[in-house]
């Protein structure tokens, strides 16, 4: 069965056997992306079972198309939460750091504010275009290999990607 007639069995008829499928099927991913932000195998290992935890809590409230796309992202911002309790100066991604040590506290409360509002805004972006937009820019995946994993075509891929940026920059120029 596909991800997409495991998760409406699991919907439908509530049978853990439908999840416990899926979410074997994602283990490795979850544990590979929490050990490539965390850079610890215990809270790596960790991380699996709180994010299946909490795949299991708002499964059912959340409306998901591409169920591998999904967790990437729930395993991704569940990493950054931990790397943010541990450290306010933590990375977001490689291209973009909040710098260690900042003398101009207004200037370092300012980023803070910045990120948090850019990650509220991709939170608010369409379904499509949260997925479009993660894969995109934080995992530097070409329009092409993002069309083949999500299903939608390449204008598709395009227009989420054009709409999204531009739904993001209203969203910080009115945050």
């Amino acid at each position: 069965m596909t991800d997409f007639e495991l998760l409406q069995r699991y919907k439908k008829l509530q049978e853990s056997s439908y999840l416990g499928e899926l979410l074997d099927r994602y283990s490795m991913m979850v544990y590979g992306v929490s050990l490539k932000y965390l850079k610890d195998e215990e809270q790596a290992k960790d991380a699996v079972q709180q994010i299946f935890l909490k795949v299991i809590d708002v499964i059912q409230e959340q409306t998901i198309t591409y169920f591998k796309s999904w967790l990437f992202i729930v395993t991704k911002n569940y990493c950054f939460m931990q790397l943010r309790k541990k450290n306010n100066n933590f990375p977001i991604d490689e291209q973009f750091t909040i710098a260690t040590e900042t003398t101009d506290t207004e200037e370092h409360h300012q980023k803070e504010k910045q990120i948090s509002l850019l990650e509220k805004g991709i939170e608010n972006l369409s379904p499509e275009q949260k997925v479009c937009i993660e894969l995109f820019y934080y995992q530097k995946k070409s329009y092409q290999t993002i069309a083949a994993e999500t299903g939608y075509s390449l204008l598709q891929v395009k227009s989420y990607i054009q709409n999204g940026k531009r739904n993001l920059k209203r969203w910080l120029e009115n945050g």
